[in-house]
C-alpha cells in the first residue's frame, strides 16, 4: 500500500503567513522558534532556533460538524517548501503520536484511535486503511491532541 504524508495546503499557509484569520478568527501570532520542537505543518519539519514561526488555531477539516476539532500549531513565518511524501516527516520527533481514522464524510471512525509508537506508525496506518471505512488518517500529538499532519493511500 502506498501511503502519502501530506501537510496543511500551499494556499492555506501563504494566507495565513499573510496575516489571514485562523481557525478562531485571529491574526497568526508571530514569534521566534527556540529550535525546541516546534514543527512546520507544511514542510513538515522543526523550524530551526532563530527563526520565524506562526502559532495559530487550526481545524484540519473542509466543514464544520461535531467531529471538526480546532487546536493549536506551528508554521514557518516566511514561505516554505511543502513537505509531504511516502515517508514518514521529519518533524515526527517525539516517541508516540496519536494514530486516528476518520471517514469521507470527516468524521471519527471509532476504534481506529491509539497511541502508537512512531516507528509503527506506517505498519499502524495500513492496518487502518484495510477497514473500508476509513478514508483518512490524522497523526496528532500524544501528549497535547495537536495534529501533526494527514495520511491518505494512493
Amino acid at each position: 500500500m502506498t501511503l502519502h504524508f501530506t501537510p496543511i495546503p500551499t494556499e492555506t499557509v501563504r494566507a495565513l503567513q499573510a496575516g489571514a484569520p485562523d481557525a478562531n478568527g485571529q491574526r497568526p501570532e508571530r514569534h521566534v522558534s527556540d529550535g525546541g520542537g516546534n514543527p512546520c505543518r507544511h514542510c513538515l519539519q522543526m523550524i530551526p532556533a532563530g527563526a520565524g514561526m506562526l502559532i495559530l488555531a487550526h481545524r484540519p477539516f473542509t466543514r464544520l460538524q461535531p467531529y471538526a476539532e480546532s487546536g493549536p500549531i506551528f508554521l514557518c513565518a516566511d514561505p516554505c517548501a511543502p513537505g509531504g511524501g511516502p515517508d514518514l516527516p521529519a518533524m515526527l520527533a517525539s516517541p508516540d503520536y496519536i494514530l486516528r481514522g476518520y471517514s469521507a464524510e470527516e468524521r471519527i471512525v471509532y476504534g481506529t484511535g491509539a497511541v502508537v509508537p512512531t516507528a509503527r506508525i506506517r505498519a499502524e496506518a495500513e492496518a487502518r486503511f484495510a477497514d473500508p471505512r476509513v478514508a483518512f488518517l490524522h497523526i496528532r500529538s500524544a501528549r497535547n491532541n495537536c495534529f501533526q499532519c494527514r495520511i491518505e493511500r494512493l
